[in-house]
């Protein structure tokens, strides 16, 4: 089967086994969220998650089940390394269990997200034809696929990137690219992202920036 084909198929197993993971999930504080977030977090994402910080994602308004994941991801556990490597949020998340990572997903679920803005005219309209149509000749997906037209995401599987800095975005895209973050599932984004340009990797980003 075409990799290309195969995506949309990978993408529905995948969101499918999340969800009931998420049915067996315990029920979340987001004011112990905001204990940690105020006196942890903040420093690097804001209190509320909105982070003025470039390089340091928005967690205002993303997916609890997403932020859940990517912070288990982070911890190390049962010997084993981390299974997404980033030094600062290895050592961040290491002193907490589940349930703390869940209340701090609730926390900053909850909260509303300050969008960004594209800043670039001169890559509007090439981001925005990689975003809703993808480049078939390449066999690139179109990034609407997973993360929505407006770039809200799926709960529990594929996070909301609309409003998210475009410098956050762009590093992402090629630490998928270049093999420094495996964590997505199926590795999709590691097969995606082999086939975009830096150019086009930058041009995504900004477009995706100013996605409301």
């Amino acid at each position: 089967m075409n990799r290309f084909l195969l995506l949309p198929l990978l993408a529905a197993a995948s969101l499918a086994n999340a969800s009931e993971h998420a049915k067996e999930a315990p029920a979340a504080d987001p004011a112990k969220g905001q204990a940690i977030a105020s006196t942890v977090c903040a420093a690097c994402h804001a209190a509320d998650g909105n982070s003025v910080i470039p390089v340091n994602p928005k967690l205002a308004g993303q997916h609890a089940e997403y932020l859940l994941k990517q912070m288990k991801n982070f911890k190390a556990a049962g010997g084993k390394p981390a299974e997404r490597v980033e030094p600062v949020m290895n050592g961040m998340i290491a002193p907490y269990d589940e349930a703390q990572m869940r209340d701090l997903a609730a926390w900053f679920a909850s909260q509303q997200q300050k969008g960004e803005k594209a800043k670039n005219r001169a890559t509007i309209e090439a981001g925005q034809k990689l975003y809703r149509a993808g480049d078939t000749s390449k066999g690139l997906p179109a990034c609407a696929a997973c993360h929505g037209p407006a770039g809200a995401g799926i709960p529990a599987q594929y996070p909301r990137i609309q409003g998210q800095h475009a410098d956050y975005i762009e590093k992402q895209l090629k630490a998928f690219r270049d093999g420094t973050r495996s964590n997505d599932p199926a590795r999709m984004m590691s097969v995606v992202t082999l086939k975009m340009t830096d150019a086009e990797i930058k041009a995504v980003s900004d477009y995706v920036a100013g996605l409301r």
